[in-house]
């Protein structure tokens, strides 16, 4: 059986194991997510489950990943991973403890990037669809960090309903994982199996109704590890538009995230305020109820993947066409729900 499979059923037991510990735990000490106006969910509910999380994955990568068969700078930029994600989960549980302030947090990620830019890991070039390459040169830092921080908030911003956050980074990481597969990137399959397997695990306590929250302690490191494992990996140097693969797979909580932004910024409101106009509150505004709402973004998530796959598979006039086709269908669908415009809390 592939190492990657290995990584992902080890990966998947650990969390599914693990995570029930992690509800005890933090009913004891008191991480419990309070309902407000803006939630939906009508009893507080333990919201540390990251930790069962970051638990399952690193387990799932020890136990398969043979270090000593890896080029020494790979082997730094996998220590960096490990490194800067486990920065980004302590920084989570103080947040899920204490809600820092949002300048606090990014801070925190900033630093998290920079742990793992430390370690060697950065995007030096970025491709085009046919094959030629923009160097970054003096940019490469700025551009990494960005990229890291810029993903870390996605997913972070996206955990609003049972299962999302979770659902839509396993379809992220399943995709990266299958494209790593048609390059034969084997430390990308592997570390995006095991992200996958530990966030499947977690799914079966957090999918409505939900019995924990990974809080900020999983949504902004399993942002943080797609951000991170496509740094790392050959991915980035695939003969597609550099980081689009990503990009797309993460389409739902980037678009999310996006909108918002333009939103606040249009509405004269800060942009780090939250609100009540995200897609997924849209969709319950419509009349989906909670599953179906996260469902329907999963079968999003899931076309968009698909498109990532896809892109891996034309020729660069295609691939062109592709990302048109899916920036229009993203806008069109954006206006008909309303995301644009400021909802009323």
């Amino acid at each position: 059986m592939p190492d990657f499979i290995w990584a992902l059923l080890v990966a998947l037991v650990i969390s599914f194991i693990v995570t029930p510990f992690v509800i005890i735990f933090a009913d004891k000490t008191g991480a419990l997510d309070a309902p407000d106006a803006r939630k939906v969910h009508q009893k507080p509910i333990p919201r540390i489950g990251g930790i069962g999380i970051y638990i399952a994955f690193v387990a799932g990568v020890m136990a398969t990943l043979d270090f000593g068969a890896l080029p020494e700078d790979i082997r730094m930029d996998v220590w960096g991973l490990l490194a800067g994600g486990t920065f980004i989960v302590l920084l989570g549980i103080i947040d899920d403890y204490k809600n820092l302030p949002a300048k606090v947090k990014l801070l925190g990620q900033i630093v998290a990037a920079c742990i793992l830019v430390a370690f060697g890991a950065q995007i030096d070039f970025i491709a085009d669809p046919f094959g030629d390459y923009f160097y970054l040169e003096y940019f490469a830092v700025p551009a990494t960090i960005f990229w890291i921080v810029g993903l870390t908030n996605t997913v972070n911003l996206i955990d609003g309903l049972d299962g999302l956050a979770a659902g839509v980074s396993t379809i992220a990481s399943l995709t990266i994982l299958l494209v790593a597969l048609q390059n034969d990137f084997a430390l990308v399959t592997l570390l995006t199996a095991a992200l996958a397997g530990a966030a499947i695990g977690f799914l079966r306590y957090n999918f409505n109704p939900a019995r924990i929250f990974m809080g900020d302690t999983g949504s902004m490191f399993l942002g943080f590890m797609l951000a991170g494992i496509s740094v790392i990996g050959a991915v980035k140097s695939a003969a597609t538009i550099a980081l689009i693969v990503p990009i797309l797979a993460l389409g739902v909580p980037i678009m999310d995230t996006s909108f918002a932004i333009i939103r606040r910024y249009r509405g004269g409101v800060p942009i780090f305020k939250p609100d009540k106009g995200h897609l997924h509150h849209r969709l319950l505004d419509l009349g989906f109820n909670q599953r179906q709402a996260v469902l329907l973004m999963y079968i999003i998530s899931a076309l968009l993947g698909l498109s990532a796959v896809l892109l891996n598979e034309v020729s660069g006039g295609v691939a062109i066409a592709i990302v048109v086709c899916v920036i229009l269908a993203v806008f069109l669908g954006a206006k008909k729900l309303g995301i644009l415009r400021m909802k009323n809390p």
